[in-house]
């Protein structure tokens, strides 16, 4: 009866551990709007690494992830622009965005405080939101090979701390 009872619990915390999508769960799988199945090797700790991988979207509960560090989600095929659920990632340090056909960066960026890396590098951004000079921990900010507006980025620079590293072509 007690090995019965251990083997109840035993798959209630399996199940449990499953369905616990709270937390980056090293056994739970995680869906993304393209209907892949993705594992918890992409997962390191707190990096998401979904680069490389053909996505034409991002599934909304990736921006729940509260604990997630770095975002990559470079070389894919996302268009139009990040959704602004990424304001919820408020301990990212680390997006990395390039190499896609984003047309636009959602304001809510700006609200990234911890933000120390911005890779918008290979778009296709025909402007940039003032609020990118709100990130005040900034490092590296990659803008090349994309078309914005000069008068985008003079405005953003002033409100940018000095030491900021803009890579422009």
């Amino acid at each position: 009866m007690n090995a019965l009872i251990l083997g109840i619990i035993s798959v209630l915390v399996i199940v449990a551990g499953f369905f616990g999508y709270s937390q980056l769960s090293p056994n739970a799988p995680y869906f993304f709007q393209d209907g892949e199945e993705q594992s918890e090797e992409l997962f390191k700790g707190a990096v998401l690494d979904l680069g490389g991988r053909g996505l034409t979207s991002v599934s909304q509960d990736t921006f729940t992830q509260n604990n997630i560090i770095e975002l990559d989600l470079s070389d894919n095929a996302l268009t139009g622009s990040l959704p602004a659920e990424v304001r919820h990632l408020k301990n990212l340090i680390v997006l990395d965005l390039s190499g896609n056909q984003f047309t636009g960066v959602p304001a809510e960026v700006g609200q990234l405080s911890e933000l120390e890396v911005l890779d918008l590098s290979y778009n296709r951004l025909t402007g940039l939101p003032y609020e990118l000079g709100n990130l005040s921990h900034l490092k590296i900010l990659d803008l090349r090979g994309n078309d914005y507006a000069e008068a985008d980025l003079a405005i953003i620079r002033e409100k940018l701390p000095t030491n900021v590293e803009i890579r422009v072509d």
